[in-house]
């Protein structure tokens, strides 16, 4: 990347040095560096950031001694011990509890004695599914045992409640005690409704499982297809089955079972009911639907092994060097675990190694932590490197973080999330998923436009990414977020050469053993892609203000409360 041009500077108010008339910060007792001499020692401290650091990560925590890193194992352990290890070389200072490089958090493991059959009756006639082809369950509760007896099956068209869109499948229901079936997915045929073919939370698994648990539903199952889903079915097989972990339960309402099923699967459920899967879409596909009652019950009688083991995220930080600025930060965020070791491939291998996935995340923030510490003078706020644990189990160390925050939501200026890396080289593009919802947009284009690059939007957007990674949990308490992925419009590729790439990696080595390192990946993109979110942490750290969430935005509110006064 060539030295950013003097109006780049300029636009984004300085990279390193504030050049605002109205800054509020005090006079520095050294004379300061002009904004030239900033920038040529920010571009030498950007040399950091190469593909030996970055390989080197990926390539350790990912090597089968670390057994795919699953939450509470040791492999867990050992992860988060080289990094704090590293992040002490660096010279970062320890961002944990009581002077640790850790922040602790309990999980409930729970183990599901999943059925191999799973019995459907009525309408005179009764139907058994099988486990692993046609339906992957848990349970939702936290006790050794999940149950219940004669539950109805209730379609409930997406099982979503938006009064923002005048949205409501429930209609007021009576759902208490029932099974509810449900699409994934949100309305997606109008971008006026809902967000058009970008997937909104209301989509999401998570949500729904909620939105079931809200009725009184004692289960939910959600209907599986490879598009609705973001991947096929494989990765449910693989990632929901055996231990599955999750914060301490509260008070908040919970279902007995958690369930996929495949499509197939449900439409010959459907069929038994004398009723047809695609005419009961047609209808969900309104304003209007009501909830359909299948006359279908089952039961479930299913044991539950339950564990108690502690995760931690860990924490590195930069201190800010502006007196009134450095209680505010910018948190940099990865997740450094995986799925662990679970049931073996073809090829016999049970180690889910997790090297896209996410030890390409992992070593771009490490690498920005390491040329962020290069720089002769730290950023005006505080930069925190925050290595979270336990994503792939509904992003619970960022869910904890966020609800036991090391700073205020309020003094939070902005996340920066990686999940996964580009491994096939050179891009004209990057994928900023969160492109249109806040000020980073302005920081981030101008930055990409230096390295001769285009900022896309969610290349996938039906798949809901934005709800899907770490910066969600930041965005819910009201942090401007963005998560950088890798761009499709490769150098030197034909037009569909990088959507192929990405669309082979999630149909065959997403959550799958098959996810390990390979010497020959060209990590070019990603240096490149951790450039753009070291410049444009910078310009964020450096800032006067902090980012905003545009006018309307779904996470808005939450921002202007937590940036109230406290009384």
């Amino acid at each position: 990347m060539k030295y950013l041009s003097t109006v780049a500077i300029i636009a984004v108010c300085s990279l390193l040095f504030a050049c605002s008339e109205n800054n509020s910060s005090p006079e520095p007792e050294a004379t300061p560096a002009t904004v030239e001499e900033g920038n040529v020692a920010a571009e030498q401290a950007a040399l950091q950031i190469d593909d030996a650091y970055m390989r080197g990560i990926i390539k350790e925590i990912s090597q089968d001694s670390y057994e795919g890193r699953g939450p509470g194992t040791r492999g867990d352990e050992k992860t988060r011990k080289y990094l704090a290890a590293r992040m002490a070389e660096l010279g970062l200072q320890p961002g944990g509890e009581d002077g640790s490089w850790e922040q602790p958090f309990d999980l409930v493991g729970i183990n599901s004695a999943q059925p191999d059959e799973w019995v459907f009756s009525g309408h005179g006639k009764s139907m058994a599914l099988k486990q692993w082809d046609q339906f992957i369950i848990g349970s939702g509760v936290q006790e050794e045992r999940a149950e219940f007896e004669d539950a109805e099956l209730v379609f409930v068209g997406y099982g979503i409640q938006a009064p923002e869109y005048d949205w409501d499948d429930y209609k007021g229901a009576d759902l208490k005690g029932k099974v509810l079936v449900m699409m994934n997915n949100d309305p997606d045929w109008d971008p006026e409704l809902f967000a058009g073919e970008t997937r909104l939370w209301y989509g999401r698994w998570d949500y729904k499982y909620l939105s079931a648990a809200q009725q009184g539903a004692v289960g939910a199952i959600i209907i599986h297809t490879s598009p609705s889903a973001g991947y096929p079915f494989q990765v449910l097989q693989t990632s929901g089955t055996g231990v599955q972990f999750e914060l301490p339960a509260g008070d908040e309402p919970r279902s007995e079972i958690t369930a996929w099923v495949t499509e197939d699967a449900v439409r010959e459920l459907i069929e038994m009911a004398g009723m047809d899967l695609d005419a009961l879409r047609e209808q969900a596909y309104n304003r209007d639907f009501e909830p359909v009652p299948l006359g279908i019950t089952t039961s479930i009688a299913m044991d539950v092994e339950i564990d108690r083991v502690q995760s931690a995220n860990v924490l590195g930080l930069i201190p800010g060097s502006d007196s009134l600025l450095k209680d505010e930060a910018v948190i940099y965020t990865a997740h450094h675990d995986h799925l662990g070791i679970g049931t073996p491939n073809e090829e016999g291998d049970a180690i889910y190694n997790g090297a896209f996935d996410n030890a390409t995340g992992v070593a771009q923030i490490m690498a920005i932590a390491k040329a962020i510490k290069a720089l002769p003078e730290a950023p005006r706020r505080t930069v925190l490197i925050a290595l979270v644990g336990a994503e792939e189990q509904g992003l619970l160390g960022s869910e904890y973080y966020a609800a036991n925050p090391t700073f205020a939501p309020g003094k939070i200026a902005a996340n920066i999330n990686y999940d996964g890396g580009n491994i096939w080289g050179h891009t004209h593009d990057v994928t900023y998923i969160g492109l249109g919802k806040s000020s980073i947009d302005q920081i981030a284009t101008m930055i990409a436009a230096e390295q001769g690059r285009v900022v896309k939007p969610d290349q996938f957007a039906d798949k809901g990414y934005f709800y899907r990674s770490d910066q969600f949990s930041f965005a819910k308490i009201g942090v401007p977020a963005m998560y950088l992925d890798e761009g499709t419009d490769f150098v030197d590729r034909p037009p569909e050469w990088g959507r192929e790439q990405k669309n082979h990696y999630t149909e065959v080595n997403y959550h799958q053993p098959s996810d390990e390192y390979d010497p020959n990946w060209n990590l070019d993109g990603m240096v490149d892609d951790a450039l753009l979110g070291y410049w444009t942490g910078l310009a964020i750290a450096n800032s006067d203000d902090m980012p905003v969430w545009n006018a309307g935005d779904e996470f808005e509110a939450a921002r202007i409360e937590a940036l109230a006064p406290t009384e």
